[in-house]
């Protein structure tokens, strides 16, 4: 028994190997894909079996990847009300609420994992409690099109974003 265990270990290791260069490889692949600027197309969080659009049924942004390392994520209301004072300093409390409530932006660093997912480390965030974290997100890329799924949003539960590469 010990002797056929014996002359099995390197196809054990044979097929690890494999299932490591191909795990290298599928990182690979969704860093080269990742890479550039997309678009949202809509932004949906999902909290106790109930989904609702935090940015409303069009929002705007993007999000960018530098072939680096880098990226950056912007995403707002389009109908955000302006300040009355023509001036982001002077904005009432309402109008602060109202940045605050219809955007998150935040940027930093990411790596690709062979799982599929994309590991950011945030430097900084329109969300205080996300500055200097690191997150996982799930990430999904057909042609010109990814789903990008975030299982802790800003404001609980999970968020699943359609983008479309910018052409």
């Amino acid at each position: 028994m010990k002797a056929m265990y014996k002359s099995m270990l390197p196809v054990f290791a044979g097929v690890a190997m494999l299932i490591s260069a191909a795990s290298i490889a599928a990182a690979q692949n969704l860093k080269d894909q990742i890479v550039g600027t997309w678009t949202v197309v809509t932004a949906q969080v999902t909290k106790d079996g109930k989904m609702t659009e935090p940015q409303g049924p069009h929002p705007l942004g993007q999000i960018m990847f530098d072939p680096g390392g880098h990226f950056s994520i912007n995403i707002m209301t389009p109908d955000t009300p302006k300040f009355a004072s023509n001036n982001r300093l002077t904005g009432t409390a309402e109008e602060n609420k109202a940045v605050v409530q219809s955007s998150i932006n935040y940027f930093g660093t990411y790596a690709v994992n062979a799982d599929g997912s994309v590991t950011f480390h945030i430097i900084a965030s329109s969300f205080p409690n996300w500055t200097g974290t690191d997150q996982k997100r799930m990430v999904e890329i057909s042609g010109n099109q990814m789903k990008y799924t975030n299982p802790e949003a800003s404001v609980t539960g999970t968020a699943v974003l359609a983008l479309t590469r910018a052409m």
